[in-house]
């Protein structure tokens, strides 16, 4: 499996990494091994997670994805193969949020019980904190990693305003600077990443590791109305595709498909590796067939006129 540099931090990932927001939600403990079992014997490595998953989840409090990670990499002995990201910054109880340096300290101090190591390869700010000064939590991240706490910082859902503020702030004040950004950005969701934060990305050589890769599903294909949606964990996500443009870009998934003797998954992901910023897309399985699925689709590699094809669909 060829590996990719995480912008310019001195970690390498594997094409496809896995996102653990299905650990304890959708898939139980005896799943999620078998997946991250399947996912270590593939050749990959980046497994992502967060504090707050899968608290979303009824009965849940956060913090049950990071658990079961934990668990599985006490029982495989796996933790020398793999990368773990987590993230930090997000609503976990009264006064449990943000990117304050002492919220970091207690957060980074609960992820590492939870998952059982002693540092965390890729922690990163889930969510931007414009309550917190830049300088605070870069200075926050920075004592993690002279405590050998961590590797590598990164940054999700910031816009390309604060993102290339947060890098300044970096390089002025010789703090760590993230390395990667996680956006939200797949074949039904461009306009956002493409305009605002691409350049962003590619100015400064950072790692980009897109979540929601097949849009809650939808680029799978198995959503093609609204009865096919119902009753499903992910249907909210799935239905504001339900469109002409997103029946467009079925269309044109089915149709390279086709030509590849392929699948919609597979596709979408193959996609997302031709852009020329992107590492490694996170994808989430519930099965291990799924899962196989989407190791194909790192291999698929696409000619321009399926990308031309799949371009102006999604445009």
């Amino acid at each position: 499996m060829k590996m990719r540099p995480i912008g310019n931090s001195g970690l390498e990932a594997g094409p496809l990494a896995f996102g653990g927001n299905v650990f304890g939600w959708t898939a139980d403990e005896a799943t999620s091994f078998r997946l991250l079992d399947a996912f270590v014997d593939a050749g990959l490595n980046l497994i992502d997670t967060a504090d707050v998953y899968s608290r979303w989840a009824p009965g849940n409090q956060g913090g049950e994805s990071e658990t079961i990670i934990g668990r599985w990499l006490e029982k495989s002995g796996n933790r020398n193969r793999v990368l773990i990201a987590t993230k930090v910054g997000m609503e976990m109880g009264p006064g449990k949020s943000g990117l304050s340096a002492a919220r970091i300290q207690e957060a980074v101090e609960e992820s590492l019980r939870s998952l059982k190591i002693d540092h965390i390869d890729l922690y990163q700010a889930h969510k931007d904190d414009p309550s917190t000064p830049l300088e605070e939590t870069l200075g926050a991240f920075g004592a993690l990693i002279r405590q050998g706490k961590v590797r590598a910082i990164g940054a999700s859902n910031y816009s390309g305003a604060r993102l290339a503020e947060a890098l300044r702030i970096s390089k002025e004040n010789q703090l760590p600077a993230y390395q990667c950004l996680q956006p939200h950005y797949n074949l039904a969701e461009r306009a956002d990443f493409e305009r605002d934060l691409e350049p962003v990305c590619r100015a400064s050589s950072l790692g980009v590791i897109p979540y929601y890769s097949l849009a809650s599903g939808f680029l799978t294909g198995k959503y093609r109305s609204e009865d096919d949606a119902a009753g499903k964990a992910r249907s909210a996500g799935v239905k504001k595709y339900l469109n002409d443009r997103g029946f467009r870009i079925l269309s044109a998934l089915d149709e390279v498909s086709a030509r590849y003797s392929s699948t919609p998954a597979r596709v979408a992901i193959a996609w997302l590796l031709t852009r020329p910023v992107v590492t490694a897309p996170i994808a989430s399985a519930t099965s291990v067939e799924q899962f196989h699925d989407l190791i194909a689709g790192t291999q698929l590699e696409l000619d321009q006129a399926a990308i031309d094809r799949l371009d102006s669909a999604s445009a």
